[in-house]
Order: structure tokens, then C-alpha cells, then sequence
């Protein structure tokens, strides 16, 4: 069986920059209807303008943090290409924390950013592919892949909001795919690590050593670019992956094989 998504529609989250923007084209080239979804519309506009529009591609602006946004993605989805197939929870923030700090709100933050919307988008398009898969037991009804981070089961202090909001998207992961397998989607997660994402690409000018850091505790010694893993989560949204669900799939570079807790785990 082959990966083929072709014909299908997909909605990137997070699809502004990074690892988002280049599953997404990834997608489109291999012929699928992609909605590009992001916070950033100057960004958006900048890397997909002259595609949009009048080829498989299209893209939205606004903040999934708010529940009639989520709801005006799916309808400009639908308005655009007819059916979603395919989630891609891709939105991601990383931001520092301190546990001794009683008025440091980070947990709540990116609880809000990392987990809150996508749930709520799952849910939205679950509804939306159980309606259009019918009631054929054979056709598939849908894939929804969270992006999510090894810093789930990592320990490191700084980041202990960034942990505690990527194991809660493990766990809704884990949790959707049993809810939702009566309908026949799918719900899995690709849990990376340090990958060139814009976040990464900013910290890494601004301390030097970092990169020097990250590739000393990750055994392939290099951080992986977007595109690296973009076949991955095309084989997770085609039939090919038919009988995968509630799977956190690691791509890392062999850095959880290790374990100094004090390594940067994002």
C-alpha cells in the first residue's frame, strides 16, 4: 500500500513557519488540499501568496485560542475544498518557566496554546469527518497528528510549562484515539526533538552555545531540519497506517536513549 494522500484535505495548524509550513507544502506537493492555519497572517501571506487561491493551497489567519475562530478555520476549509481528511495540530509555543515562581503563569499559558485548541479542533473535525465518512465500516473517516515534543518525558526545570503541556497533548492523544476509533480516525503523535523551528532558530542567535548543547546530548550530534519529517507524518495521515492509533512516535535523534536531565529537551 502506498503513502498516498492525494485528493485528500488536510488543516495545518502552526502552518506559518517551521515544521507546520513544511508538512504542509510537503502535503501539497504530494497532492493533497491543504489550510494553512496560523496567528501570523504577514508570515502566512509572505510564504504562501502567490500560491493561494488558485492551486490546492489556501490559508487562514487568527487565533485558535478562541472558539469561533476555530469554528471559521473548519467552514473556510470546507468552503474552500469540500471535506478535511486530515489534522495537523502543528501550533506550538515554547517559553520559559520558573516552579518557585507563585506568580509565574506559564502552565496556564501554554495549557491555552498547546493543548486547548487542539482538542477543540479535534473535536470539531472529528464531527466533520464522522458525518462524511457515512456509515461505510470500510471507508476511513480521518487522521488527526498532534505535533508534539520529547520534553513530555524529559526533565528539565526551565521548561517545565512546555513539559507539562506536551504530556497533557499525549495523553489527549492517546485518549481521542480510543474515543474516537468507533468512527474510524485515527489520532496519533509525533513526539520531536530539537528540530529548526523558528523558536529554535531565534535562541540559537541568541546564545551560541545552545546548539553546541543539544547536539552533545542528542547521539546523530545535529539538530534535524523541518523537512525530515514530513514523510513521517504523511505516512501516519495515509491508509498505509491504517491499523496505527494512539501511537506517540518519536523522532529525536536518539536523544531520549540518553538521560542527563539538564539537557534542553525542545
Amino acid at each position: 500500500m502506498s503513502f498516498s494522500i492525494a485528493g485528500k484535505t488536510a488543516i495545518v495548524t502552526g502552518g506559518a513557519n517551521g515544521v507546520g509550513l513544511a508538512i504542509g507544502r510537503h502535503f501539497a506537493d504530494a497532492g493533497a488540499n491543504v489550510m494553512f492555519a496560523d496567528m501570523d497572517e504577514k508570515r502566512l501571506a509572505e510564504e504562501l501568496g502567490e500560491q493561494a487561491d488558485d492551486s490546492n493551497i489556501r490559508f487562514f489567519a487568527g487565533d485558535l485560542r478562541e472558539k469561533l475562530t476555530i469554528a471559521n478555520l473548519l467552514s473556510a476549509t470546507i468552503g474552500a475544498f469540500d471535506q478535511v481528511d486530515i489534522l495537523i495540530n502543528g501550533s506550538r509555543q515554547v517559553i520559559p518557566s520558573d516552579p518557585l515562581d507563585t506568580e509565574d503563569d506559564s502552565v496556564r499559558t501554554l495549557l491555552n496554546q498547546n493543548l486547548m485548541p487542539a482538542l477543540r479542533l479535534s473535536q470539531l473535525v472529528a464531527k466533520r469527518m464522522i458525518k462524511q465518512a457515512g456509515d461505510d465500516e470500510q471507508n476511513p473517516a480521518g487522521s488527526i497528528i498532534n505535533l508534539s515534543s520529547i520534553a513530555a518525558r524529559r526533565t528539565h526545570p526551565d521548561l517545565m510549562a512546555y513539559s507539562v503541556s506536551t504530556a497533557a497533548l499525549d495523553q489527549m492523544t492517546r485518549s481521542l484515539a480510543v474515543a474516537f476509533a468507533p468512527s474510524r480516525i485515527r489520532v496519533n503523535s509525533i513526539a520531536l526533538g530539537s528540530v529548526m523551528s523558528a523558536s529554535l532558530q531565534t535562541t540559537l542567535k541568541e546564545n551560541r552555545d545552545f546548539r553546541n548543547d543539544i547536539e552533545k546530548h542528542t547521539p546523530l550530534a545535529r539538530i534535524a531540519a523541518p523537512t525530515e519529517l514530513t514523510e513521517t507524518a504523511q505516512f501516519l495521515a495515509s491508509d498505509a497506517a491504517g491499523f496505527i492509533t494512539g501511537q506517540i512516535l518519536t523522532i529525536d535523534g536518539g536523544r531520549t536513549l540518553l538521560d542527563p536531565v539538564a539537557a534542553p529537551a525542545h
